[in-house]
Order: structure tokens, then C-alpha cells, then sequence
């Protein structure tokens, strides 16, 4: 098999997976033949063509492209050759040409969806370039024209439209065939339904995806009709990258500084974008999750990042952002990978993905994601392993409602280590292997969570949706914890530390999204509420103290303690939400998005120490949470954007003043504006400039340490740069520059003006790949990264600093016919840095070089 018969095998391949993904949701189609007349096709996919059902019809299908390929010649005889493709605009339509050597038959064309297909008898596409002809959005409302070849000497022309499906006359030119094509228009829809079709299957945008759902409440939208800034991770860099935990994953977005992973996962993977934490902002498919331990990426399909305030489609939470998960889905077409992993330091891991339909006609399709991961570390007496497990069903009931089950179980095991020391002249000169932990001290958690999703569409302008979502984690955190660090003598004081205990989330919601016009204004309205409920019983121990141990001279105790709990917590939260926002499209060029939450949150906590009376606090609170913004591109490819929102963070219940009074929640607002431009049809750029502020913040009263006042403010202003997407054929680059300005702007101590902990005023990140295209080397591939973080104050004192860092990943990987061979190198040049610190003045070394190596096999 050559290069160019591999080449057409992989896209025959792709072609399949998306006619049986589509199977399921088109059944019939209307057919116009060459005489005008009408008819119905059963099981036509939105490619045109009757997807295989048997293996025998899949490698039919695969032959008789290979056949193509290796006998272009032979195969030619008696059929027509199309040499060549153009388009050209031609005012508010679009011409499409094919030059041929010979005469061409009219085609039949079929309408199916968006689409419209055209399906040319008696030719064969030979193009000098490739094997098929594809060109996203070449025009105002025409999403995608591609031109590939069909087995049985057919050729296929198919155009998506936006807006519905395009308007198709063809017609003789010479020995060729010209199209005439004009924008189609569907009642009440609209540029946000846009349908783009490659054949790539999953992660079809590469390095440059198009759209997003997060920031519009889970309605797919091209991403420059959003007035915010929205960066998105797409599988193909997490895979590049080999980036196996969300942290890693999270160091190309702008703005997104991670200060959790393996060494601190005892507080849970904790994340700052643009200066403040995302505390209760990680999302999975729109719903709030939550995870002491790091997050695996295994069933993740891309990764949304909303920055700015996020209040009226989430609820309660930072001004920074939000984090959103979206998972893999389940395909109508089987597939089966498996892939396994092994690194430095005694790394192990083995991944599998299985998905596929359940029933003959792919109305119910699974998926099925299972991880196991065994690691070591440079770090002594460091190690823990992990088990996920991820199914899926989806279900199409009927043609108008789909029912998604889900389901997750992940366990985590690891041990607890809080790095190394710093002072006021920066790092204590220890080896960054230096552990100062006792081997017996351990984090662990087990995770469940089950749910489903419910859609439903009542008529072209009508759609209702239903969410309901469990889950419950069990975490214990088990070690001597460090206190206090002795600069003179070198001893760290400890305690035996523990935390324990059970947490519950449920959440459901009814949304309902119209689709009208009023005059020649579109509206997409979406309304809903949502029920939150909280149940946590956590448990402490922390008052024993625990042998110090000496940072240049460890001794390690290796006695473990007993688990006396000493101090208790059980806590309910209930949280009512109740939201509208509607995206306006007032001119073709003009859009302008609003939105406005309310929410109700009442917090009943109760708190016991051992020997003492239960204390009982109960809080409600409520807010607006409005959302304004706009865009305007005053040439297609260019959106100018300006956008305002706002946020609010109930205080947590069980704090009072020193009269006690409740505090008021914490509250945020963002003004920004942007611009977000596609410098080619597969490569764009978004720059933004903001200013944040939080007010309300808690701070230590200056009078008594032991309580605290509501006196602060906190900014952070800035300017972000992203590009993303495909330079040239096979070059990727995804990119991003942030400047950050994040400091304490009000407070009565102090603190004021003081710089945020973690934070760096510079960031920057490349990661780039480039795959060669054709020849004995077609497959083969490389990737470099660059990562840099400016000098960080280690905390809110700015007491000390972390200093800044550049480091160099590499990746070298091939791919051929069904599997990919990866070889990932971090930290290149072994430099020492430090991605994080505490509040204990501890920070978290980066690790040394490391090498991992991934073979991964799809049948």
C-alpha cells in the first residue's frame, strides 16, 4: 500500500465514521432528479451516501478507493476525469466549476439537513493536489463545499449551508460542470446551527476550533459571535501534548496559571485564571464538578475556558472564570482504541476506548472510557496510581429526542508532599528530590457520579432540555502537616494532621430554548432554572503535634499515628437559580448578547469541636447577575467585541464579624473588549483587554488575628493574545501571551498593593507541531513547546518570590495506517523551577527532565 492509497484508506475511513454518526439522525431525504421529480431515499447520510452496515460493506468500500488510487489509469478508462476545482464569488452567490477530461453527467442531488449533495455518475476526481477538494466557509452562509470521490465510479459534491441548506443549479460548461449555488435559509435559525462537516471524525477542527457552547449555555456557537473571551483546548493538542491531567492540559491557555497538581492535590487541583481562583469553577458538560484529586483527561473531547465572570449561566463563583469539561461522546460507528504509556520515574499507564452502536440502526450508541495509571516520581518516597472509568449511552427515542446516560467512577491514591521551603532570599539549597514527609502520608479519594441529559425538540422553533446529576466523593487526607519553618536551624515543625469525611451534589434543571424572529431580528432565547443541593460531613484532625523533621538532614519518623477526629462539620447548602439570555442577531454583522441570573442560596452549617457544644449557622443570601455585550465585524473574517459582567461568592456560612453579623457575599463585575480575527480559514487570533474587580473580600482585622473584616478589593487588569490553529498544511501552532496586573487595590491592612499570590505579570505559551505530508516519511511528526512565568509573589505578604522560568518540551511522533507511536520530553534543558507555593511559604518544584512514551492502536 502507497502513501496516497494510506492517504485515501484514512479518509474512506473517516468518511464512514461520520455517514454512521449521522445515520441515526437522518432516515429519509428527498431526492430531485435530473427531470425535476421528487422522491425519498431511506438511510441516506448527510455525505450522500448509504453508510456500511457490515464489515463486508466497509472494506468494499475501503477496495474500491485503494482500486482508485493504484490504478488511476485503468480505472479512468471510460470514465470521465475531473482535473480541477475553483470557486469564486459572484455577488450573493457562490460559483462552483469543475473542469473535466470528458463529458459529465447531470447529477442527482439530495437535500439532507443543511446540506446539499450532489452525487456525479460515470467519473472518477483525480486532482493534482489530492485525492478530494474541501474549503470551509468560502462564502456568507455556505459552511463547508467539499468534493470527494464514492466507490462505483461516483463523484460527490456536497455543500453545507449555515443557515439551511444551500440552493443548487448546475449546468454545462464546456466538458465540465458549473454549480451555482446560493445561501440557503432555515425559519428561526441561525448562524449558531451552523453544521461543518470533515472527515476527521473526532477533534475535526484540529488546532483551531470553531466553536464553543460554554460561554452560550450550551448552544454551539461560532466562537467570534461571542462578545468574551473563550480559549478552547481541542483533543488534538491534549493528544499532542500527552497531557494526561488537567493541569497539564491547562498550560497552554492564556491566563490560566495552575497552583494544584500531584503535590498539592490534598487541597484539590486548584487553578487562578486571570489572577483569582477557580475554586467552584471546574464544570463537566456545563454542570459543576468538584475533585480533591487531579482530573485525567482520558474522556475528555476538548476543554472551554470563559474568562471573566460567568455568574448567569453558572451560578456563584470567582470572577475569573470557569473551567468546562466537554466529554467524549458515543459514535454510531465502532471503534475501538487502546493505548499504553510509560515514563520516567516509573510512570505506567493504559488507556482504552471503546464505542459504538447498540442497536442495528445506531438509534442507541455506548462509549466506554477505562485509565489505569501507576506513577513514581522525582520526588523521594513519592508514588500513587489512579483507576477511571467512564460509560455512556445515548439513546434517540425518536427523531426529535435524545437521552444521554453517564455515569463515572475514579479512584485516586497518592502521596501527600508539600515541597520545599522558601525564605525571604528564596529557595532553601536543597536537592528538588528533597522530601520531608513521612512515606505513610497519603491522600486518597474515591469518586461516583450518575446522571443524564434529556433533549427534546418541539418544532424547528422550539427546544427543551432536562439535566439531572449525583455525585459523591469520599477523600481522606493523612499526614503530619507542615506549621512553621526555622530558617536558623533548619527544622520544619509538624502536626498530625488528618481530614476525612463524606460529600454529596445533586443538580437538575429544566431549560427551554425559542428560536423567533421579530421584523428582521433574529432571537435565540434561552430560559431556565436549576436546584442545587450540597450535603458535606467532613471531619479534622490537627491539634497533635508531630515530631519536626530537619530539611538538610531528614530523619524520617516512619511512625504513623492514630486517627482521633477532633472537630466536625455537617453542612447543607441549597441554591435556586433562575436564568434568561437571549442572542440577538439585529444585523448580519451586528449581534448583541444578554443575559440575567437570579440566585438564592441558604446555607445551614453546623460545627463541633470534641468536649463542646454544636454550633449552628444559617445564611441566605441573593443576587442579580447581569450580562451585556456586543459584536460587530465590520468584514467577515474580524469581530470587534465589548462585553460586561458580573459575578457573586456567597461567604462561607459558618464565618461571622466580630459583632456577629453575617458577611455580605463577595462580588465581582469585568468590563472587556476584544477582537477576534480569522487570518486564514484555518487559523485565527483573539486579543483581549480587561479589568476585573472583586469587592467584599475578607481580610485579617488588624485588631484581633483571630477574626477577620470585609473591607477589601482586589483587580487584576490585563491584556491577552491567542492564536490557534493550522499555519500551513501539517503545521499546528497553538499560542498565547498574557499581561497581568493582579494586586490588592483596597484594604484597611497592609497588604495593599501588594501583588497576588501565584500570579505573574508575564506568561507565555507555544506549542507547535508539524506533520509531514507525503512521501516515504508521510506520518511522521514533531513538536516543540514553550512555556514562560514571570517572578511570582509566594504569597499575599509578597514575602517571598518565585522565580520565573522558560521551559522547552519536545514531542517526536509517527502515525501510519491504524496506530501512533509518541515520544513526549519534558523540561528539555532540565532547568529547576518551581510551579507554585503555599501559604506556609512551601513551594512546589517542577519535575527534571522526563520522557514518556505512548503506542496507541485503533482497530
Amino acid at each position: 500500500m502507497n502513501n496516497l492509497q494510506r492517504v485515501l484508506w484514512l479518509t474512506g475511513l473517516f468518511s464512514v465514521v461520520l455517514a454512521s454518526a449521522a445515520q441515526a439522525e437522518t432516515s429519509e431525504v428527498v431526492v430531485v432528479t435530473p427531470a425535476g421529480e421528487t422522491a425519498t431515499a431511506d438511510l441516506v447520510n448527510e455525505a450522500g451516501v448509504a453508510p456500511a452496515t457490515t464489515v463486508e460493506e466497509w472494506v468494499s468500500q475501503m477496495a474500491a478507493q485503494e482500486t482508485v488510487a493504484a490504478n488511476p489509469t485503468e480505472v479512468a478508462q471510460g470514465l470521465t476525469q475531473i482535473t480541477g476545482v475553483t470557486l469564486n464569488a459572484a455577488g450573493d452567490r457562490l460559483e462552483l466549476a469543475l473542469e473535466a477530461e470528458g463529458e459529465l453527467a447531470t447529477p442527482e442531488t439530495a437535500v439532507v439537513g443543511d446540506a446539499i449533495v450532489a452525487e456525479i455518475p460515470n467519473a472518477v476526481l483525480a486532482l493534482p493536489e489530492g485525492g478530494e477538494f474541501q474549503q470551509f466557509n468560502p462564502a456568507a452562509g455556505i459552511a463547508l463545499v467539499q468534493v470527494t470521490n464514492l466507490p462505483d465510479n461516483r463523484v460527490q459534491v456536497s455543500i453545507t449551508g449555515t443557515d439551511g441548506a444551500p440552493t443548487l443549479e448546475p449546468r454545462a460548461i464546456g466538458s465540465g460542470l458549473a454549480f451555482s449555488v446560493a445561501p440557503g435559509i432555515a425559519q428561526g435559525a441561525s448562524d449558531d446551527e451552523a453544521l461543518q462537516l470533515t472527515v476527521t471524525g473526532e477533534g475535526e477542527d484540529g488546532y483551531n476550533p470553531s466553536t464553543g457552547s460554554t460561554a452560550t449555555g450550551g448552544i454551539e456557537t461560532p466562537l467570534r459571535d461571542i462578545p468574551q473571551s473563550i480559549q478552547v483546548i481541542p483533543r488534538a493538542v491534549i493528544e499532542d501534548r500527552n497531557a494526561i491531567e488537567l493541569g497539564d492540559a491547562l498550560e497552554t491557555a492564556g491566563g490560566v496559571v495552575s497552583i494544584g497538581g500531584r503535590g498539592t492535590s490534598v487541597f484539590g487541583p486548584g487553578f487562578l485564571i486571570r489572577g483569582f481562583p477557580a475554586e467552584e469553577g471546574i464544570f463537566r458538560d456545563g454542570i459543576e464538578t468538584f475533585s480533591l484529586a487531579p482530573l485525567d483527561t482520558n474522556d475528555i473531547e476538548r476543554i472551554e475556558i470563559l474568562k471573566g465572570p460567568a455568574s448567569v449561566l453558572f451560578g456563584q463563583g470567582d470572577p475569573g472564570g470557569v473551567i468546562n469539561l466537554v466529554s467524549e461522546r458515543p459514535l454510531s460507528e465502532p471503534r475501538y482504541e487502546i493505548a499504553a504509556t510509560v515514563g520516567s520515574y516509573s510512570n505506567y499507564r493504559g488507556d482504552v476506548d471503546l464505542t459504538g452502536p447498540l442497536t442495528e440502526n445506531a438509534a442507541a450508541r455506548y462509549r466506554l472510557n477505562f485509565t489505569y495509571g501507576n506513577f513514581g516520581s522525582f520526588r523521594d518516597f513519592v508514588d500513587g496510581e489512579r483507576v477511571m472509568v467512564s460509560p455512556t449511552v445515548a439513546w434517540d427515542i425518536g427523531p426529535d429526542t435524545t437521552l444521554n446516560l453517564y455515569g463515572q467512577y475514579a479512584y485516586n491514591r497518592e502521596t501527600i508532599d508539600e515541597g520545599i521551603p522558601f525564605t525571604a532570599d528564596g529557595v532553601v539549597d536543597v536537592p528538588r528530590s528533597r522530601f520531608i514527609g513521612e512515606d505513610f502520608g497519603e491522600f486518597s479519594q474515591e469518586q461516583f457520579s450518575i446522571g443524564y441529559r434529556l433533549n427534546h425538540d418541539v418544532n424547528e422553533s422550539l427546544e427543551l432540555r432536562h439535566a439531572l446529576q449525583y455525585l459523591e466523593y469520599a477523600p481522606e487526607r493523612y499526614a503530619p502537616l507542615y506549621t512553621f519553618f526555622d530558617e536558623t536551624t533548619g527544622d520544619v515543625e509538624r502536626l498530625a494532621y488528618f481530614a476525612g469525611g463524606h460529600y454529596q451534589r445533586f443538580f437538575t434543571n429544566v431549560e427551554a430554548i425559542a428560536r423567533f424572529n421579530t421584523g428582521s431580528i433574529q432571537h435565540q432565547v434561552l430560559a431556565g432554572v436549576e436546584y442545587r443541593n450540597t450535603l458535606e460531613q467532613p471531619n479534622f484532625q490537627f491539634s497533635a503535634d508531630y515530631p519536626a523533621i530537619n530539611i538538610f538532614d531528614p530523619v524520617y519518623i516512619g511512625v504513623p499515628y492514630a486517627i482521633e477526629p477532633e472537630f466536625f462539620r455537617d453542612d447543607t447548602i441549597n441554591t435556586v437559580g433562575v436564568y434568561v439570555q437571549d442572542q440577538i442577531d439585529i444585523l448580519p454583522n451586528l449581534i448583541v448578547l444578554a443575559g440575567l441570573r437570579y440566585d438564592f442560596v441558604d446555607q445551614f452549617r453546623t460545627t463541633q469541636s470534641v468536649g463542646e457544644e454544636r454550633e449552628e449557622f444559617d445564611q441566605s443570601d441573593s443576587a442579580l447577575s447581569p450580562r451585556l455585550g456586543i459584536v460587530y465585524q465590520p468584514i467577515e473574517p474580524i469581530s470587534l467585541y465589548a462585553s460586561y459582567t458580573e459575578s457573586f461568592e456567597p461567604s462561607f456560612g459558618a464565618s461571622r464579624n466580630a459583632d456577629g453579623s453575617i458577611f455580605d457575599p463577595e462580588t465581582g463585575r469585568q468590563f472587556e473588549v476584544g477582537i477576534k480575527a480569522d487570518l486564514t480559514d484555518t487559523l485565527s487570533l483573539t486579543f483581549a483587554a480587561f479589568d476585573i474587580r472583586k469587592q467584599n473580600v475578607e481580610t485579617q482585622d488588624p485588631n484581633d488575628p483571630l477574626l477577620s473584616v470585609q473591607t477589601g478589593e482586589v483587580a487584576s487588569r490585563g491584556l491577552e493574545l491567542n492564536l490557534g490553529g493550522e499555519i500551513l498544511p501539517g503545521w499546528n501552532i497553538v499560542a498565547g501571551y498574557t499581561l497581568l496586573d493582579a494586586f490588592v487595590s483596597e484594604d484597611t491592612t497592609d497588604v495593599e498593593g501588594n501583588a497576588l499570590a501565584n500570579v505573574p505579570d508575564n506568561q507565555f505559551s507555544l506549542w507547535t507541531t508539524y506533520e509531514i505530508q507525503e512521501g516515504s516519511l508521510d506520518g511522521l511528526g514533531f513538536g516543540l513547546g514553550l512555556f514562560y512565568l514571570s517572578d511570582r509573589p509566594g504569597d499575599l505578604d509578597n514575602s517571598f518570590t518565585l522565580p520565573s522560568y522558560f521551559r522547552t518540551d519536545a514531542a517526536l511522533f509517527y502515525e501510519r495506517d491504524n496506530w501512533r507511536a509518541q515520544l513526549n520530553v519534558e523540561n528539555l534543558f532540565d532547568i529547576d523551577y518551581f510551579t507554585s507555593s503555599d501559604e506556609f511559604q512551601f513551594g512546589n518544584p517542577g519535575a527534571p527532565l522526563t520522557v514518556t512514551a505512548k503506542v496507541g492502536v485503533e482497530f
